[in-house]
């Protein structure tokens, strides 16, 4: 029987994965810190700069949170498809220092006053938030001197700002539903993070190993001490 399409956001991630009936898949494994998703040996979770706590932004299996939290970090998970959550609940139940929360990035961002000394995210909910929405919230539960940190794909040049996205529980389909993700080039999300208050922006693309196949771009600011 095919599923019927999900008619929000969070009904489309909850359907991401497992896709093609593919039924529940195995728990990834969470041996190194990801940033592409290609584990190419790229860098590592020592962008964060060794952080007590930090905050994963959609964090979907969960095996980068799952990482921090190995090596002493105090991780908080936060992603608004209840399936990607109970999944990675499952995954990591007894990690001591992992919590995982169903929530809205800018939601949960609102809700709370403590501060993390990195929020990070890796080809998530950045990716997919209008950056004049997240990008305050996320300044304002920073440390001083913390580190916000995200990757996505490289895009693709002049698609830049809110880009509508085709996946595979949108392909031919009859749905009202649009799925939108903000993607800009390395100056523009430096511009746009200057402005909310960031310093210390840096910007590379990580190229991908196919030379057919997009790259991933990587971006790190801080706040001021």
């Amino acid at each position: 029987m095919t599923s019927a399409a999900p008619t929000t956001p969070a009904e489309y991630w909850d359907k991401y994965k497992p896709h093609r009936g593919q039924g529940d898949q195995p728990r990834p494994p969470a041996r190194a810190f990801d940033w592409t998703g290609l584990a190419d040996g790229g860098p590592g979770a020592e962008l964060l700069r060794s952080p007590a706590t930090a905050l994963d932004l959609g964090p979907a299996e969960g095996e980068n949170a799952a990482v921090l939290a190995r090596a002493g970090v105090e991780v908080t998970a936060v992603d608004f498809s209840a399936v990607q959550v109970e999944r990675a609940r499952r995954f990591w139940e007894g990690e001591p220092r992992l919590t995982f929360v169903h929530a809205e990035a800018c939601a949960y961002l609102d809700q709370g006053t403590d501060r993390f000394d990195a929020i990070y995210s890796t080809w998530g909910a950045v990716w997919f938030t209008d950056p004049e929405d997240l990008f305050p919230r996320v300044a304002a539960r920073l440390a001083p001197g913390g580190v916000f940190a995200f990757s996505h794909r490289e895009p693709v040049v002049g698609q830049y700002g809110a880009q509508e996205m085709g996946g595979k529980w949108l392909e031919g389909r009859e749905t009202e539903l649009t799925v939108w993700r903000w993607q800009y080039g390395p100056e523009q999300w430096a511009d746009i993070l200057k402005r909310h208050g960031f310093t210390a922006v840096h910007t590379q693309v990580l190229t991908n190993p196919d030379p057919a196949a997009l790259g991933t771009l990587l971006i790190t600011a801080t706040t001021a001490p």
